[in-house]
């Protein structure tokens, strides 16, 4: 494959844009690369200035589960268009996207809809602190839950570690209140709420992690965080900006059977155009302005065209419920992976759950982010590129997650199999 235009294009960009991109992840600068330039999209595969065409599995980082250019949804969007971008208003659309939300989610029973996860994540943090009048808020590490300032936080050396701030512009002072533990470990979360008594208002956990490779919860994890937060008066905080209607219809915390106060979406909800939401039990919801004190506000919040992709993905989703297929597809490539690891000796372990997956080039299992940031990076930058050269499109870092959509044929699947042989045999 050659990529002289997204070459030529990357080199404008950054002169004009920091980096060359719009988000970190885009500059393939884990894989010692350069970006690919995409023109357009269709079902599942990509297709880039040069003429290059790709098997997608990033969809978008999670959104596109449908596959991208779904007929349906840009006729709902192209007809939305018809009448209108914006209203600064109060819209029927928004109404009945949060009305889908709480139907499909039972922990929610009332939604508000914003722009982005990341200012989902910022709002349940305003809520907690709000409804608890409490201050601290514990994260565990490598779970990203979004650009927001206190939860922007390197991992600590210990359960009670306070955080450092993981970026120039960030004051130490705004991380003061944030508390760390690692991922799958009840013990370090319990030692932080009894070095704490009284003083957390949150615990946030994407139930799933994505955000450093894919990552499930050992089990009693997650009803072990519910069991702790309902003895200490906190309030539970699920991320399911990744895994919302992605894993399951429900989210995790139905595939999962743990009912969070508070859950956090976005992705999938939008139908690939910009769409955040937070939404958990009425009683903490209803503190939000202007029902209750705690103010949040957007000016493009249930913007009528992003809210209009999202009911469509949503309604499609409810009515075929893809993901038992999803989870079959998945598994399966999976199983060609690590296969091929097998005959090469190459250790690896993966994980799959409904269309979403991963996999780390490791001998032991990972179960957080310390186990992840021993998996071998080398080994994953050879691997990406030969795929990529076969025409496989995966997240250009070892620290993501990847993504199946209901337009995956078994063709696509076969065709990836065989480009990940490849990429093991170039290792």
């Amino acid at each position: 494959m050659q990529f002289t235009e997204s070459k030529r294009l990357f080199a404008k960009a950054q002169q004009i844009i920091p980096g060359g991109v719009n988000s970190p992840v885009r500059a393939f600068k884990s894989v010692q690369s350069e970006p690919v330039f995409i023109t357009r999209a269709k079902g599942s595969k990509l297709y880039d200035v040069d003429g290059n065409c790709f098997i997608d599995y990033i969809g978008s980082w999670g959104p596109m589960i449908l596959g991208h250019a779904e007929e349906r949804v840009l006729h709902d969007v192209e007809t939305a268009l018809q009448s209108g971008t914006s209203f600064g208003t109060p819209t029927e659309g928004e109404v009945e996207l949060a009305d889908a939300i709480c139907e499909a989610v039972s922990g929610v029973e009332m939604v508000r809809l914003v722009n982005s996860g990341s200012e989902a994540s910022m709002a349940v943090m305003r809520l907690a602190r709000g409804y608890t009048g409490r201050e601290k808020i514990v994260k565990f590490e490598g779970c990203y839950h979004g650009s927001v300032d206190p939860l922007l936080i390197k991992a600590g050396s210990g359960a009670t570690t306070l955080g450092i701030p993981d970026s120039p512009g960030v004051p130490a002072s705004f991380t003061q209140h944030t508390l760390m533990a690692p991922f799958n470990d009840l013990n370090a979360v319990i030692e932080l709420t009894e070095t704490y008594p009284g003083e957390i208002a949150a615990i946030m956990v994407e139930p799933v992690a994505g955000n450093m490779g894919m990552i499930p919860p050992i089990h009693g994890f997650l009803q072990g965080l519910r069991d702790l937060c309902d003895r200490e008066g906190i309030l539970l905080v699920f991320d399911e900006v990744m895994t919302g209607f992605r894993v399951d219809f429900g989210g995790a915390q139905s595939l999962f059977q743990v009912m969070p106060d508070l859950s956090i979406f976005g992705k999938v909800i939008g139908g690939g155009l910009p769409v955040g939401a937070y939404g958990g039990r009425r009683v903490v919801m209803q503190e939000i302005s202007p029902a209750g004190p705690i103010y949040q506000a957007g000016t493009l919040s249930g913007n009528p065209i992003a809210v209009t992709a999202g009911k469509t993905t949503l309604k499609i989703l409810r009515d075929e419920q893809p993901y038992a297929e999803l989870g079959r597809k998945t598994a399966a490539l999976n199983d060609e992976l690590l296969s091929a690891a097998k005959e090469k000796k190459i250790p690896l372990q993966v994980c799959s759950m409904g269309g979403m997956f991963g996999f780390f080039f490791s001998e032991k299992d990972v179960h957080n982010y310390q186990d992840a940031l021993q998996c071998n990076t080398k080994h994953f930058t050879i691997f990406f590129k030969e795929v990529l050269r076969q025409g496989v499109y995966l997240a250009p870092s070892p620290f993501e997650s990847l993504f199946l959509s209901t337009s995956h044929t078994d063709e696509d699947l076969e065709k990836t199999a065989e480009a990940f042989r490849k990429g093991l045999g170039a290792i």
